[in-house]
């Protein structure tokens, strides 16, 4: 796969080097002198194109045309909106991919200007914080089908909703699957007249839905206490 990448900022130099690891094809484009240096201490030199990357003349001299993706990561919203609209309009690029700097402009980075993903980082940021609260101790080991379902572990917790359940009775079908139950250092394969006991470990497959409602079940049954004092008592 052939991946251009107009912008040789910090995230377009990361992400050149990330798929140059992974064998992809890469071209980087970026006009800016002091930026240039850098790269070419970081990138091998056929990997970088000099040009500025809203300049249709110089995306087709990097390879829009052969390009399977176009990452527009530039730090203007304008020039990365512009260069997703050519990729398409003009190259026929499959796939665009817009970094948003500004979230006000956010809305801006739909199918008009023909981009497909946005990358949004505070909305990215915002909700791997709103998750990290809801989940409480829910750790998430990685994501798969695209960030449509999760693989999730956790250990559960005094008191817990779960405790004694069957699965079968946790309505978590279609949503969760509990993969292994890891109890007293001994991994098994749960059935579904199989109960959760406190301390036990827990690695399940879950969509956002089921995240969320094994969350709920292996939740403490109360909020963490600080400094000794119960907030309610206050």
């Amino acid at each position: 796969m052939f991946v251009l990448i107009a912008g040789g900022g910090r995230t377009g130099a990361r992400l050149a080097n990330l798929l140059i690891n992974q064998n992809y094809k890469v071209c980087l484009v970026e006009d800016r002198r002091d930026l240039l240096s850098h790269l070419h201490q970081e990138l091998p030199t056929e990997v970088i194109y000099e040009g500025h990357p809203v300049n249709p003349s110089v995306l087709e001299a990097a390879g829009a045309r052969e390009a399977h993706v176009i990452a527009a990561v530039t730090s203007e919203d304008a020039s990365n909106l512009a260069i997703c609209y050519l990729a398409k309009t003009l190259f026929h690029v499959p796939r665009t991919i817009a970094r948003v700097n500004n979230p006000n402009n956010a809305w801006l980075f739909n199918d008009k200007f023909k981009v497909d993903v946005a990358l949004n980082a505070a909305d990215v940021l915002a909700h791997l914080i709103q998750e990290e609260m809801s989940l409480g101790d829910m750790m998430t080991l990685f994501k798969i089908r695209r960030g449509r379902y999760a693989v999730v572990e956790e250990k559960v917790p005094t008191g817990a909703k779960a405790i004694g359940v069957p699965l079968k009775d946790m309505d978590l079908a279609e949503h969760c699957v509990i993969a292994a139950i890891i109890r007293d250092g001994v991994m098994t394969l749960p059935r579904g007249d199989s109960t959760l006991r406190e301390n036990d470990e827990i690695i399940a497959v879950a969509s956002p839905e089921g995240v969320k409602r094994l969350a709920d079940l292996l939740a403490f049954p109360v909020y963490p206490v600080r400094n000794g004092k119960n907030p309610s008592a206050a």
